[in-house]
């Protein structure tokens, strides 16, 4: 039953300190010492879970903001046409602008991370 304690400890360990929280307000929700956090945290296993589940929370907040910016774009398209005001017309203009750049540059580094990720695959093979 103890390792089942631990284990459970362990996640919630993961979980806080993955959301950003100190090691000692970590600790302190997952109902452990703050000597057993850093102790947890000196171990490379548990360091890379911490990694993996903080990226699995930066993952599915980047898929929430995907499925959000189709609308987003619309409520900006609707702003130029439809707002009385220029100044409106003009910011949602520059935000068009900025945000088509900035996702063509996210598409653009994701395919050559993946290619780079092919290439260091195929020379490991």
């Amino acid at each position: 039953m103890a390792h089942d304690g631990r284990k459970n400890a362990d996640e919630a360990l993961v979980l806080h300190l993955a959301a950003g929280l100190t090691v000692e307000a970590a600790a302190r929700k997952a109902r452990v010492s703050p000597r057993t956090a850093h102790r947890r945290l000196a171990e490379p296993d548990f360091r890379r879970r911490v990694t993996k589940a903080r990226a699995a929370m930066v993952e599915r907040a980047l898929g929430k903001l995907a499925d959000g910016a189709a609308e987003a774009v619309d409520t900006l398209r609707k702003l130029m046409a439809k707002a009385k005001g220029e100044s409106v017309r003009l910011a949602a203009a520059r935000a068009m602008l900025e945000l088509g750049n900035r996702y063509r540059e996210a598409v653009e580094m994701e395919e050559r991370l993946a290619a780079l990720e092919r290439l260091t695959a195929g020379d490991r093979a």
